[in-house]
Order: structure tokens, then C-alpha cells, then sequence
């Protein structure tokens, strides 16, 4: 353990014997850890892990720097919490959804989805042009009939009887953005016939996991195997249950203060830390001539299946905006100086209206890693608008027609590694009616590396849209 030694010896003596030959807890390398420095004046969580005054060492680093660190009590009570749970089942929990027939959608770049939770699970894509019939492509990925290996040929079981809510044996998890997170899970088969399968059904794997924020949202939707899917939805309902419940934080911090004499934080670890920011390369930006053809490119019907915890892990997530007016929110969002925020996991968008599309993650340690996806030129975006449709329209029942969407181009981002070129992003701004008028949904795709589609949804949108020129380009409502 070379710079901060400190830090590696304070780890050590969590479970080692401290001054006056009082034992502390046993180290696991299951439970993370993280150091702060609070100074002087030290303000202890007043949830989470618990802290007791007297648990503490004394740790002497080598330039003889002296620090009182207060260790957290790591027995939180979670593990007596789920023992004891007698609690609903998280299928009992899942039920009411299953009741109210409700359903979730997830829009992508050519595909939409929709999960009838308890019903079936349904892709399609509809095309309409002015004055024609609704041309609707559609597979049933699973439906109300719940996959079962172990039936007998021909036998049906129902999805939503009695048998699927009983508790799991053993909880399983999945990969979700690098953290291992359980999940419920509900299969549905008999879907539309697979011609790579010899006309076997689709089938489908739908996990269900708490996310205290979520409204039932579709996180992903992956093709695991040839006409085998996993659809992953964020659910509140199951936090009730202890073993599926959102942990925000796993950290366990150490506070450690400084004794008269040293330093707010150790010499060689504030010199480690500056040599660690000096070795943060800014991206390059690249000339204008060295942008790259902005031809939007027609993407395939075949779907794309969703890596869940790479780099593709498409996210979605609704939000509430600001309480402001109507026409001043719409005023502001036209002038850029109100941004649209949104995503769900580890990445998370911010849009700013004729300006840019950002990219980022917050840490409390390490700040705010941000990343350019694309930046606003009014001629670039009227030389795509050329080559590409900047304006989608609906049909009225009474034959008058209404923008149901505008696309605009936001290129010249940050430069991509995989391909050396700037990353470049098509905004689909579209309406969306929500019980909350203030309500947005924002879910970004990759169809290729670092090309973009930003889906904007909101009923502010919904306001605006027909004040769209040719160009896709929008104006306060007169």
C-alpha cells in the first residue's frame, strides 16, 4: 500500500486490537469503506450506519501527522430486519400492478415496447403517412401464458395464478450498472412464433426491481438468446420487502479529524490526490472541416438488443420540472436558460434548448465527470434538416393535420475514442399527456458508437410543437 498508507492502515485496524485492548469489528472484503475529512466541525448521519462516540483509533501516519477516526458500528440491523420480515411476499407485493392492468412503454429508435404487466409483452413499430391506413409491425414477446420447462407438452399455466407469487427459494440478481441487484421474476411465453426456432414461441423474463423514485418504467429490453428477452422494469413496490430494497448508499464512512498540530488531511495523500488530477486528460476538440457526414442513416428493423451494465444500457426515467408558469417555463426552455434533466442509473442528461446535450455522472468524492454529446448550430442543423425529416405529423380524425414530433441535430461533441470522430446526437422532441403538466421523460440510445437519439417527452412539449417552421425549429405560442 504505497501513498496512502494511512488509509491502508486504518482498514487494518477496524479489525485489529486498539489502545486499552478494545476490540473491533472483524473486517470483511464484502463491506466498502470510504474515508472523510470533515475538519473541525463534524456532523454524524443521523440514518443509515450507526456511530457510537467511543468507537475510535488514534492513527499516526509517517510524517508523523496524528488523526482521531471515528469507525461505523457495521452490524446496521439489516440482516435481523430481513430475518425477521413476515411481511407480503414480493409477488403479493406486485399484485396491484398485476390488478390494474396497467402497462409501461419504452420508445426506441425504431422499435416500441410495451409490457401489459401480468399480460404480455409487445414490440411493434407503426408507420402512417398522410391520408393511409396505420401500417403496424408487431411481435408478442410473451404472453399471459407462463413459460414452464417442466410442463408436459400442450399444458398451460396461467401466469397470474396463486403459484407465481409465492416467495423464491433463493433471491437472484442481475448485473445492473455494475452493482449486483435482486430481482423478481415473472416469465410469460407462448409469444409469436421465431422462425430461427423452428416456429418455437417467444418467451420472455420480466425482472422487477425496486427503485423507490420509479413509476414502472422499462429500464431495458435484451435479446439474451435467439427470441429470448429479458425486460428489466423499475418498480416502488417492491422496496417494502427488506432483501429487494434500494440501498443508496452501501458506503460505510470513516470520519477522521485532525489533532492539534496536523493537517486537515494527510501531506501525501493531498499530493496524491493533485498528481490523480493532473493525470485527467481533457477531451479533444476537433475543426469543423473534420466533422463527419451528418446523413442521418436508416436504422434496421431487426431489433438490437440492449447490453444491461455496458456502455449501450439504455436509460429512462420520468421527472418533475420546474413549478414555474406555463408560458414562462415554455419562454425559458426556448431561450435555453431552463434545461431539461433526466435518465435513470449511472448516467444521467441534461438537454438546454438550442444550446447543447451533456452527458454526466455525480460523485460526492469525485465531482462531476461530464461529457459533450452535441452542440447547437442553427446552419448545421438547417443542412441536416435538408437530407432528413426534421418534422413528423398526425392526422386528425377530421383530416387536419397536427406536429406529433421535431428532430433537431446537435453535432460537434466531445471526441469518440472508438471512432476519433466528435459525437454527434439527434434531440426527438415529442408530446407526451401526463397527469403532472410539468412531468419530462428523457431516455438516451446508441444505434452506433457515440451517434446518438435523445428522446425528449413532455407536456410542455405538447404546447409548442405546432409552431414548428420547416426546419423543425420552434417558437412561443403567440
Amino acid at each position: 500500500c504505497p501513498a496512502p498508507a494511512l488509509l491502508c492502515g486504518l482498514l487494518a485496524a477496524v479489525a485489529a486490537v486498539a489502545e486499552g485492548g478494545r476490540a473491533l469489528p472483524q473486517l470483511s472484503d464484502d463491506i466498502p469503506f470510504r474515508v472523510n475529512w470533515p475538519g473541525t466541525e463534524l456532523s454524524l448521519p443521523t440514518t443509515g450506519v450507526l456511530y457510537k462516540e467511543d468507537n475510535y483509533i488514534i492513527m499516526t501516519t509517517v510524517d508523523k501527522e496524528k488523526y482521531k477516526c471515528l469507525l461505523p458500528l457495521i452490524a446496521s440491523g439489516n440482516e435481523e430486519e430481513e430475518k425477521d420480515y413476515k411481511g407480503p411476499t414480493p409477488g403479493e407485493l406486485l399484485e396491484p400492478l398485476f390488478k390494474q392492468s396497467s402497462c409501461s412503454y419504452r420508445i426506441e429508435s425504431y422499435w416500441t415496447y410495451e409490457v401489459c404487466h401480468g399480460k404480455h409483452i409487445r414490440q411493434y413499430h407503426e408507420e402512417k403517412e398522410t391520408g393511409q391506413k396505420i401500417n403496424i409491425q408487431e411481435y408478442y414477446l410473451g404472453n399471459m401464458i407462463m413459460k414452464n420447462p417442466l410442463s408436459e407438452p400442450g399444458s398451460q399455466e396461467l401466469c397470474c395464478g396463486h403459484d407465481l407469487f409465492l416467495s423464491l427459494p433463493q433471491i437472484p440478481t442481475k448485473n445492473i450498472e455494475g452493482q449486483m441487484t435482486p430481482y423478481y421474476p415473472v416469465e410469460l411465453g407462448n409469444g409469436t412464433p421465431c422462425s430461427l426456432r423452428q416456429n418455437l414461441p417467444r418467451s420472455s423474463t420480466v425482472m422487477y426491481i425496486c427503485h423507490p423514485e420509479a413509476k414502472h418504467e422499462i429500464l431495458s429490453v435484451a435479446e439474451v438468446t435467439t427470441c429470448e428477452y429479458e425486460v428489466v422494469i423499475l418498480t416502488p413496490l417492491l422496496c417494502n420487502h427488506p432483501k429487494y430494497r434500494f440501498r443508496a448508499s452501501p458506503v460505510n464512512d470513516i470520519f477522521c479529524q485532525s489533532l492539534p498540530g496536523s493537517p486537515l488531511k494527510p501531506h501525501n495523500l493531498e499530493q496524491l490526490e493533485k498528481q490523480q488530477e493532473m493525470l485527467k486528460m481533457p477531451f479533444r476538440r476537433v475543426k469543423e472541416e473534420e466533422m463527419p457526414s451528418t446523413k442521418e442513416e436508416k436504422f434496421s428493423s431487426i431489433h438490437k438488443p440492449v447490453a444491461v451494465g455496458s456502455h449501450q444500457l439504455l436509460t429512462v426515467g420520468t421527472t418533475h420540472i420546474s413549478k414555474l408558469t406555463d408560458e414562462q417555463l415554455i419562454k425559458e426552455f426556448l431561450s435555453g436558460s431552463y434545461c431539461f434533466h433526466g435518465g435513470v442509473g449511472w448516467w444521467k442528461y441534461e438537454f438546454c434548448y438550442g444550446k447543447y446535450v451533456h452527458q454526466y455522472h455525480e460523485d460526492k468524492d469525485s465531482g462531476k465527470t461530464s461529457v459533450v454529446v452535441g452542440t447547437w448550430s442553427k446552419e448545421e442543423h438547417i443542412e441536416w434538416s435538408r437530407k432528413n425529416a426534421a418534422r413528423t405529423f398526425y392526422l386528425r380524425e377530421d383530416g387536419t393535420q397536427t406536429v406529433r414530433m421535431v428532430s433537431h441535430f446537435y453535432g460537434n461533441g466531445d471526441v469518440c475514442d472508438l471512432t476519433d470522430k466528435p459525437r454527434q446526437v439527434t434531440v426527438k422532441l415529442k408530446c407526451k399527456e401526463s397527469d403532472s403538466p410539468h412531468a419530462v421523460t428523457i431516455y438516451m440510445l446508441e444505434p452506433h458508437s457515440c451517434q446518438y437519439i435523445l428522446g425528449v417527452e413532455s407536456p410542455v412539449i405538447c404546447k409548442i410543437l405546432d409552431t414548428a417552421d420547416e426546419y423543425g425549429l420552434l417558437s412561443v405560442p403567440s
